[in-house]
């Protein structure tokens, strides 16, 4: 059995939070005031394999699914007591600029669009909502399913 340390050691390891020059990592982590506050996943979109089978990325595109250029943000996690204070927004233009520095193409979400006045169930929003990557400066590209959207940023000059 691991100890607390030892899932932690591993998990750092796993994600090389705390490296900002990390070419690999599932993801980012964001602080406030020392503390950790929200994750977000960002990686090249390959590196999600049910992204490739999915309908909601492809739907009414023609796009190299093999592309390493482009990446994904995917999901986005704020710890209790921090939602609700724009941690998911941070965390969106952050992941730009994180996958804009690696090389990346364009950077892409896969938002749920929920109908005026609903509020998300739990478990739903962890894809994050249209304002969060409109604000971030996404653009949206389809619109696949009743609820899905895919939202994208190209990056002039990009490889």
């Amino acid at each position: 059995m691991l100890t607390d340390e030892e899932r932690a050691n591993r998990l750092r390891t796993q994600t090389a939070c705390g490296h900002p020059k990390a070419t690999n990592t599932s993801g980012l982590v964001g602080y406030l005031e020392g503390e950790p506050v929200g994750w977000c996943a960002i990686e090249p979109r390959t590196a999600y394999p049910r992204l490739r089978t999915s309908k909601v990325p492809w739907s009414g595109r023609d796009e190299d699914k093999d592309s390493q250029d482009v990446w994904a943000a995917v999901c986005f996690v704020t710890r209790t007591g921090y939602r609700r204070m724009g941690v998911s927004r941070a965390m969106a233009v952050a992941a730009v600029a994180f996958a804009r520095d690696r090389g990346a193409s364009a950077v892409e979400g896969y938002p749920i669009l929920l109908p005026e006045g609903k509020r998300a169930m739990w478990g739903e929003i962890y894809v994050g909502s249209r304002s969060i990557f409109e604000e971030a400066g996404f653009t949206e590209v389809s619109h696949p399913t009743p609820r899905r959207l895919v939202m994208r940023i190209d990056f002039e000059g990009a490889r």
